[in-house]
């Protein structure tokens, strides 16, 4: 990574494109993160630790610009170019976004294979769901897991960012969806439920006693007309 210089003492002398109003301010905001980073104390820090926050930032910055470009449209491609041409954004980067299987690469230092000792793509670029004890960050990079979407809102999750956290939004989010099946499936019952009911009702409903023999129905009459204030004709 370029060691910082001011955008506005870099790029003085520069033509900018239509849209540099708009994202100044927050490619400001990225160069002042950025610099911080770079004059933070690294004491009682890896060598490859202090270069965490670096990446982090560098991917957020360039993720701001893909997004406003590629995503949402929101500056042109003179702009765009412009922002390639005098290295505000990394084009390699953003690039590698384009391509399957590497939409949130957090690095591109963390598919250098020169770089590990193994000659292999960092531990970061294997799914979470793949790897079994301890998970642990990128030496390189500090990125956890870059490859599958694993992340807060389907992002890189960095070393910040728990494990145990990302665990818990993905227990509540199946805790979610077995409570959304769980009512619909509530639902689905109630209504067999009912249309069984209604079925029921309609058939005894329309189910009428047997016809009671001649003799017997003359009993049942003669009881009722001999009953106190009852005639044998039902008249009061």
């Amino acid at each position: 990574l370029s060691s910082v210089m001011s955008l506005r003492v870099r790029l003085a002398n520069k033509r900018k494109p239509e849209g540099w109003a708009m994202i100044e301010p927050e490619l400001v905001k990225f160069e002042e993160r950025l610099k911080e980073a770079i004059d933070d104390p690294h004491d009682g820090k890896r060598k490859a630790e202090s270069q965490w926050p670096i990446h982090r930032i560098h991917y957020e910055r360039n993720r701001y610009i893909y997004d406003l470009y590629y995503r949402r449209s929101e500056i042109s491609r003179e702009l765009y170019e412009f922002l390639v041409r005098e290295k505000v954004v990394d084009a390699a980067l953003i690039s590698k976004w384009r391509k399957p299987g590497y939409e949130i690469l957090c690095s591109m230092a963390a598919i250098q294979k020169s770089s590990t000792n193994f000659g292999t793509t960092s531990i970061c670029r294997v799914p979470l769901a793949q790897r079994g004890g301890q998970v642990m960050p990128s030496v390189t990079t500090g990125c956890v897991s870059c490859v599958s979407g694993d992340g807060l809102n389907g992002g890189p999750v960095w070393w910040t960012d728990p494990y145990t956290a990302w665990a818990a939004k993905k227990k509540a989010e199946r805790k979610q969806k077995r409570k959304a099946d769980t009512t619909e499936l509530d639902r689905d019952t109630e209504a067999r439920l009912n249309a069984l009911r209604g079925a029921n009702s309609s058939e005894v409903k329309s189910q009428s006693a047997p016809p009671l023999a001649p003799d017997v129905e003359a009993r049942l009459r003669a009881l009722q007309g001999s009953m106190p204030g009852t005639s044998a004709d039902g008249d009061d």
